[in-house]
């Protein structure tokens, strides 16, 4: 592998600017959800844990929107590489189609039925009736949120990805004051509590919009073609469910074997202990693989371009093996990071700021151990998946071996080792990480095997 870290001058300087907007973009967007969610806690528990509950249909959308944009990413990053931006169009046009279609039907839903949904949630009566207005109205952002994530999705796969950056910046430091005025009363507004904070996510999202259409009224790279979006094609729309429904089967897929692996330790007879510990490894995780989705996004861009530019496959095959080289290396480095600041800021600052003591300490020292060791092979897997295999058109072999990974090892073992052999922590905790030992290795000989090189834009229009 190291063999092909040997590249044309000026190559790690475009990887470089391809990732760092991406790295930025999502510390801007962890951070402030952090301090979103910190806002929402000094309301009291019972305001947190409502809009913990409400959030959970809106992750779901959040998935399938997820799903929608890395089926954009794979036909646009190699549309751009052949200079074809009326296929760019055309992809935007299905993405938004199917993005609204989804984004209007739940808000609807939301909006006329809060407290049916929230009860699917829980049970807990004063959380349905809390979270309730919340959800009628942060439901309706996520029309919003399409449109915009729909184009910052296009220019990601255009070699621009400064442009979401600064957009979804603007617009997290935007929710974040208003959260602050509209949840606590500040500035003459009345204090709306987690109402507040709904109100604050829509104007937010209101705000990404004007941004992209102020923006793609003086961007001419790419220029919008209207009569392509509104009428994008059936074989556009053919190819965009090929490559698209595999990525969001996927995704949705697996937040639900997210969901099922907390449920298991929410039975354990640690479970306030161990869900407590999960949390808290669950922001230390989205702080630490920013810098891996970042080295993701771009190999995704690099490699779809290579690819749509009518690159061999021997060519595109070493440029796969240098970025995983890279995000491997990535992944070392932020290892050894965490590997310092666990003695040092972790375990004397950061547990006691959230109230771990006695089981729940020692639970979240040992489930940062076990993930800063296997931190390197996470890189690895999601480079190689979201990365190179969706960008060669591979996106079913992605998800079988993203799926196959997590729901016949990882759930598995971590329901018998948590729940029938009550094995000790180190041992649940390993199991839960369980899934990227087992996708390196098939990851890598679906690499070698150079099946997932595939020209998309060949199908024809």
């Amino acid at each position: 592998m190291l063999r092909h870290l040997h590249r044309e001058p000026g190559f790690y300087k475009r990887l470089f600017y391809l990732a760092l907007p991406l790295i930025l973009q999502n510390l801007i967007t962890t951070s402030l959800g952090f301090v979103d969610t910190f806002m929402v806690g000094m309301l009291g528990q019972n305001e947190l844990s409502a809009v913990t509950a409400a959030n959970t249909p809106i992750y779901m959308l959040q998935i399938i929107i997820l799903g929608l944009l890395s089926g954009l990413s794979v036909l646009a990053s190699q549309y751009w590489g052949k200079g074809d931006t009326e296929s760019i169009n055309r992809c935007m046009g299905v993405s938004l189609y199917a993005g609204l279609i989804i984004a209007v039907s739940v808000a609807v839903v939301l909006f006329f039925f809060p407290l049916q949904v929230m009860a699917l949630v829980t049970n807990n009566g004063l959380l349905i009736e809390l979270g309730a207005p919340y959800l009628r109205i942060v439901g309706l952002s996520y029309i919003f949120n399409t449109i915009s994530s729909v184009y910052i999705g296009m220019q990601r796969s255009t070699e621009n990805p400064a442009m979401g950056m600064i957009v979804f910046g603007i617009s997290m430091l935007t929710n974040t004051c208003l959260n602050y005025i509209l949840i606590f009363g500040k500035l003459g507004a009345p204090a709306l509590g987690i109402t507040g904070a709904a109100i604050a996510t829509l104007i937010s999202r209101v705000v990404e919009v004007v941004m992209v259409l102020c923006y793609a009224t003086h961007y001419h790279r790419v220029p919008l073609m209207p009569h392509l979006l509104l009428r994008p094609g059936r074989a556009m729309v053919h190819s965009f469910l090929k490559y698209a429904t595999p990525v969001l089967v996927n995704e949705v897929l697996w937040g639900l074997g997210v969901s099922v692996m907390t449920a298991i330790m929410g039975h354990m007879a640690i479970s306030t202990d161990i869900l407590a510990a999960y949390a808290i490894m669950g922001n230390i995780d989205k702080f630490s693989t920013v810098a891996c989705f970042g080295v993701a996004g771009a190999t995704a861009v690099i490699v779809g371009k290579r690819i749509g530019e009518g690159a061999g496959r021997e060519e595109v095959y070493s440029v796969g093996c240098c970025l995983l080289t890279v995000s491997f290396g990535v992944g070392l480095a932020v290892s050894l990071c965490l590997a310092v600041l666990l003695p040092t800021v972790f375990i004397p600052y950061l547990y006691p700021l959230f109230h771990l003591k006695g089981l729940a300490l020692e639970i979240a020292v040992i489930m940062c151990v076990v993930y800063l060791f296997m931190l390197p092979l996470k890189a690895f897997d999601i480079t190689n998946i979201t990365g190179l295999l969706r960008a060669g058109g591979d996106s079913r072999t992605a998800s079988i071996i993203d799926l196959s990974c997590q729901w016949v090892i990882a759930v598995p073992l971590t329901f018998l080792t948590a729940l029938v052999f009550n094995a000790p922590v180190a041992v649940v905790c390993l199991c839960i990480q369980s899934e990227n030992v087992c996708k390196c290795p098939w990851g890598i000989l679906r690499l070698r095997s150079r099946k997932w090189i595939n020209n998309v834009t060949e199908e024809g229009l």
